[in-house]
This record gives C-alpha cells, sequence and structure tokens, in this order.
C-alpha cells in the first residue's frame, strides 16, 4: 500500500470530484431554472456528507454559500470539515459576538474580530465566491450594512499620496488606539515614514512605508517579531462594526451576501425558534436597561418576518427537515449508511472493510496523522489482512458510506473512539505578543541584559533621527550613565535579567571587553563540562545493556487506540526512546511531563 503524501492528496482530489460531477450533486449546483429562487430538500444524509456536497457544489459552481448550522459547536465542525476538504478556498466562521450564544450579556472580543473579518472579506477589495459557516444566535445579529461600511472603510493603494495627519485623524475618531506598538486590532503606530494599523477587519496588521507622502510599500507583519508576511498592493482598513454604528446602520447578513448566493440551512424549524428565542432574550434586556436609565451598547437583533423576507430571495438548501414557511421545487434522497461502531476491534474492523471491498466500496480513512496512517499499515501487515485502504490526511468529525458513489469514509478517531476536536482559525491574540508583552511591562529602572553589551538598565522608549526619518528605540543605560539604543527590529536581543533574588547586578561598561570576556569564560566552562560528559558517554556507549524487539501488533494497535493524538515533541520523544530501547546500549534518558488537571470549580 501507498501511503506518502501524494496519494493523500490525490485520494482527496478524487473524492472531491466524484462529489461535484454526482448526479445529485448536481442539481444542488445547478440553477433549476426557475422565474424565482428554489428551494431544495435533501434527505438521508449522515456524517461529514454534508460537507462533501457542499464542497463538491462549490467547487462544480462556485458561488457564495451561507451554511447556518442547529448549534455552535455544530457549526465548528462543519467549518473544521470545509477547511478540511478546500483549504485553498475563502471560507470563514461567523460567530455572535457574545461568550454564551444567545445571552449577549458579555461580549467576546475575540468573536467580534472574527466577525468583523468575515464581513470584511466578503464586501471588501477582492471579489470572490465565499463559503459562510454560522448559527441562529450569530445570524440574529444584525451587521453593518454595505453601503454604510463601504462608505466609512478606508481603502490605501500603494505609489497613491497620503496625508499621515488627516489619516491619524480618522482611525482615532474609528476608535483606534494611537501606541507605540500595536499588537492587537484597533490600534495604530506612527515612527517616521512608517505607519502600522491593525484593522478590526484582517488577521495581521498592515505596514505602510512612506516616502514623503507617497505610499512606497504595503505589507503585512508578524507583531512578535516585526517580520513582513506578505506584500500585497493595497488595503482596506475598517472600524469596529460592533458598536461604532448606530441601529439604523445595521441590516442582517442576509443583505450582505452578493447576488446568486445559496443558503443551506440544516433545520429550518429550530433556526425559526432560536432566532425567536434571541429576539425575545434582548428585547427583554433592552427593556431593563431602559428603566434602569443604562446607556450599554448591545447588539441589535433581527426579526423573525425580515429573516423570512431576506430568505426568498436566495436559492436555498434545506437538509432532512421540509421546511415549513416555503414551497419545494426538488427533493433528493442519499441512501448513505453511517460509519460503523468498531469500539477498537480490528477483528471487525478488517471484516467490515474486506466485505465492502467485495461490494466495490472504495474505503477511504481520514486522519490528519501520518502517524496514524502508519499504524494502520502495521497493525493490516501483521494481521495479514488482505484489504486496501486509501489515506486522506485531513479530518472529518464524523464517517459514512454512500453505497451510489460505491465510497466509504471512515475516521480514525471514531475506528478508536478517540476524542476529535474542532479547529477555528484564531487571529492575532495579545497573549502571542510576547516581546512587544515583555517591553510594555518594563519598568523604568528594571535590570535587562543585552546579548552583545551586557546588563544594564531599562529607561523608557525615545524617538530618535535616523537617516531623516524618526524611529522608535528602546533606552537602556548602563555604567557611567552611557547610553544604548536598541531599535524595534531587533528586541529579539533583550531580555529581563534573571539572578539571585535581593541582590543587584554590576552595570556593565559599554566600549570594553568585559562582557565578551564573561561570555567566553562561560563559553569555556560550558564546553569543559561538555568534555567530561563525552568521556562518561563513551564509557556507558562501550557497555553493552539488553535490546527490546521492535513495536508489533498489539503495541501499534494500542497506541492507536490512545484518546489523544501525540503532539510533535511527545512523537520525538517516544520515538528517540524506543530507538534506545531496540539498541544495545544503555539508556541514559529522562524525559519529565507536567499533567495539567484543569483548574478546580
Amino acid at each position: 500500500m501507498n501511503f506518502g503524501y501524494l496519494c493523500a492528496v490525490e485520494n482527496l482530489e478524487l473524492l472531491l470530484s466524484k462529489y461535484a460531477e454526482d448526479d445529485r450533486g448536481k442539481v444542488v449546483a445547478e440553477n433549476l431554472q426557475l422565474e424565482r429562487p428554489s428551494a431544495i430538500l435533501i434527505r438521508g444524509m449522515v456524517g461529514a456528507q454534508a460537507s462533501f456536497v457542499l464542497c463538491g457544489s462549490y467547487l462544480r459552481k462556485p458561488r457564495t454559500i451561507l451554511y447556518v448550522a442547529n448549534t455552535k459547536e455544530e457549526a465548528a465542525y462543519f467549518y473544521h470539515n470545509v477547511v478540511s476538504l478546500l483549504p485553498k478556498s475563502p471560507v470563514w466562521f461567523f460567530p455572535d459576538s457574545s461568550r454564551h450564544p444567545g445571552q449577549y450579556n458579555e461580549v467576546n472580543s475575540n468573536q467580534v474580530l472574527q466577525r468583523t473579518e468575515t464581513i470584511n472579506k466578503i464586501t471588501g477589495l477582492e471579489a470572490s465566491k465565499h463559503i459562510i459557516v454560522t448559527y441562529p444566535e450569530a445570524l440574529a445579529e444584525k451587521v453593518v450594512s454595505p453601503a454604510v461600511l463601504n462608505k466609512n472603510r478606508i481603502n490605501l493603494v500603494i505609489r497613491e499620496t497620503v496625508d499621515v495627519d488627516f489619516l491619524i485623524e480618522i482611525l482615532v475618531e474609528y476608535g483606534f488606539a494611537n501606541v507605540d506598538f500595536v499588537y492587537e486590532p484597533g490600534q495604530f503606530s506612527v515612527r517616521g515614514g512608517i505607519i502600522d494599523i491593525f484593522s478590526f477587519g484582517n488577521e495581521w496588521p498592515y505596514r505602510i512605508e512612506l516616502f514623503d507622502e507617497e505610499i512606497e510599500s504595503i505589507r503585512t507583519f508578524n507583531p512578535m517579531d516585526q517580520l513582513s508576511i506578505k506584500n500585497i498592493a493595497k488595503l482596506s482598513i475598517i472600524p469596529n462594526i460592533n458598536n461604532q454604528f448606530e441601529s439604523k446602520d445595521r441590516v442582517s447578513i442576509l443583505k450582505v451576501l452578493s447576488e446568486g448566493a445559496q443558503i443551506w440551512i440544516s433545520n429550518e424549524a429550530f433556526l425559526l425558534d432560536r432566532l425567536q428565542d434571541c429576539f425575545e432574550v434582548i428585547h427583554q434586556a433592552n427593556e431593563a436597561f431602559i428603566e434602569d436609565e443604562k446607556e450599554i451598547s448591545k447588539p441589535t437583533i433581527v426579526t423573525l418576518a425580515e429573516i423570512m423576507l431576506d430568505l426568498e430571495q436566495y436559492d436555498k438548501v434545506y437538509l432532512n427537515e421540509a421546511p415549513v414557511e416555503f414551497e419545494i421545487d426538488r427533493e433528493i434522497f442519499f441512501d448513505t449508511k453511517p460509519q460503523p461502531s468498531f469500539n477498537k476491534n480490528f477483528s471487525f474492523l478488517i471484516e467490515d472493510l474486506q466485505r465492502l471491498q467485495e461490494q466495490g466500496i472504495t474505503s477511504y480513512i481520514f486522519t490528519d496523522s501520518p502517524r496514524q496512517v502508519q499504524r494502520f499499515n502495521s497493525i493490516f501487515d501483521d494481521l495479514e489482512a488482505k484489504v486496501l485502504l486509501h489515506p486522506v490526511l485531513k479530518s472529518i468529525d464524523k464517517g459514512f458510506i454512500d453505497p451510489h458513489l460505491k465510497i466509504s469514509c471512515y475516521t480514525d478517531h471514531e475506528i478508536f473512539q478517540r476524542f476529535h476536536k474542532y479547529n477555528l482559525r484564531r487571529g492575532f491574540t495579545r497573549d502571542q505578543a510576547m516581546t512587544l508583552k515583555f517591553l510594555r511591562e518594563l519598568q523604568a529602572g528594571d535590570f535587562v541584559t543585552h546579548i552583545d553589551h551586557g546588563i544594564g538598565r531599562y529607561s523608557g522608549l525615545e524617538k530618535i533621527d535616523i537617516n531623516g526619518h524618526l524611529q522608535e528605540s528602546v533606552r537602556l543605560i548602563y555604567k557611567n550613565n552611557d547610553i544604548l539604543y536598541v531599535g524595534i527590529q531587533s528586541l529579539h536581543k533583550i531580555s529581563k535579567f534573571v539572578g539571585s533574588e535581593g541582590t543587584a547586578p554590576a552595570l556593565n561598561k559599554l566600549g570594553t571587553e568585559a562582557w565578551k570576556t564573561l561570555k567566553r569564560k562561560t563559553k569555556q566552562k560550558v564546553k569543559d563540562i561538555a568534555s567530561e560528559l563525552i568521556k562518561l558517554y563513551a564509557k556507558r556507549k562501550a557497555s553493552i545493556g539488553h535490546s527490546f524487539p521492535p513495536d508489533g501488533y498489539l503495541q501499534n494497535e494500542l497506541e492507536a487506540s490512545f484518546l489523544y493524538e501525540d503532539t510533535p515533541d511527545q512523537l520525538k520523544a517516544t520515538i528517540d526512546v524506543k530507538g534506545d530501547m531496540e539498541s544495545t546500549s544503555p539508556m541514559d534518558r529522562l524525559i519529565c511531563g507536567m499533567l495539567d488537571l484543569g483548574k478546580p470549580k
């Protein structure tokens, strides 16, 4: 069996092409040539098959698709499936703005940013056919109308001139904070001819370099290390759409979708019930705030009448349950079977795969771990199982069998009853900006260590003129009040001094060899210790120890059944330990780990 990466990619492409060309999927992709938007009901899909049908329909006829799941968790798993199947396509997760869906009493800033980014992408400069995955509580919240958003959008293009003072004025008006270094959305920084802006609608901040008043370059960058990510020709900056606009400027997201979009609804009756609940919750909350004479910004909710009116404008696909409000133009039936429950029983699995093989059904195994594929290979070889399994190095939430297309898609986590976690793409967060976070936490007078100049005192930030441009720099004070300026591009060379508690270190003097001499002596001591260790290891290497046999069937089956997949570091440690145990040389290794039992309730 060929379990190579290229083979896995080809298997996924083949699967998607089957659903793109499937007669049942063609009906979903193509218009029904009606004078009004069509409504299609699909019954019988199980597992992750709806993800494949949607992706196949999108590949056959690209169009904007809004998928409405029943719950946030269901939407997150569906989003994870689609991103796995179409990694290069514009797929967005559209959450609600609160920490607890439908309660609207505590805003989740990360989810607000995701909402903003999604709206920015589907209405921005880059025209494309998008896939948006959402759920009732998120659909209930209104968004800024495209007309208002475009009116308030700041578009900048390379080679055009810009008035920096006017740009700063607009950014402040939009709620952006002027800071030394940007590390989260809603911030900007001006340092001479460089302007950094972290827009509410983009995953990474922008860096604009000016030549006089002309934009010389635009690129995205990582605020942690200040390194560029990608050069771009134009950018779009938008304010925080969650609280910058009044209710009259807001509409349902259904009014934001491009013409010809298609709406997929997991369960219309459930959707309408949840929308009504959301409307009642926010209405009661607003009445309570009015009585208390409090001015608290809360999301505006779409009414059921508005939702139903907007839905009439689009083609709709309903899953499993017939809609209450709309007439069905076409019904499609998928005679799909769920993945059996194997309960870690390989004999049952092999029998099932052999039965499918006899029926002419091609079996695919989905896993995001190449190591897991190798385990399957070893187990089948040890058991001399005559089955052909096609690997796909992607994860989906649930497996299924499609007799019509003669395929079965199984997941490794269901075979072994392992935990499967969805992955929602997250933008840059403050916790990731370790270098800048460290800098902001420094207080004047703190001792720091510069890798090239030794121990000094932090004395704050200062703008200095470099080749005619003002640049923000870190000011360090050394012995005899000598001053060293460190540019932001060299922040990685500075760290907070760590020494004996309560003992102040001696400052180094700039321009002397003392620090270099200390580093040289330290390196020599390390080399001396290493030399002694090498002699000790050579002596141990010459002795003979017990050699254990390689992993067998039971070992591979046990590892494959673990609840969680190893992290890269854990996998490397395991491989190294096994290599030592199979060697005749004595093993000299210590592995330390930490058990996280979670926070006490």
